[in-house]
């Protein structure tokens, strides 16, 4: 069984910063693509970063700039450095990860609420 566990969400006032972290447990190998989700309320989930075993990174144009993915597949862990927080990025965000195999895993959610 293979889990997924976040943390590193709270409440942080705009142009703040925070820092989440996810970690993969369990037998899960050849991880191709880890990616932050968010999902705000009332609204449909969506990517925000995603990053490949290869090191590319792609980000939703709304964050690019101020975000930050990073990754080490050795350990299984996949961060996002959120910069200048702004109250649109309210949400509750998620980690997935994706094999080579087609299997995908999904966090439990962590929420980042910014708001003075």
């Amino acid at each position: 069984q293979v889990q997924l566990v976040e943390s590193g969400g709270g409440l942080v006032q705009p142009g703040g910063s925070l820092r989440l972290s996810c970690a993969a447990f369990g037998s899960i190998f050849a991880i191709n693509v880890m990616a932050w989700y968010r999902q705000a309320p009332g609204r449909q989930r969506e990517l925000v970063a995603e990053i490949t075993s290869a090191g590319t990174t792609n980000y939703v144009d709304s964050v690019k700039g101020r975000f930050t993915i990073s990754s080490d597949n050795a350990k299984k862990t996949v961060s996002l450095q959120m910069n200048s927080l702004q109250p649109e990025d309210t949400a509750v965000y998620y980690c997935k990860m994706r094999t080579s195999f087609w299997q995908t895993y999904w966090g439990q959610g962590t929420q980042v609420t910014v708001s003075s």
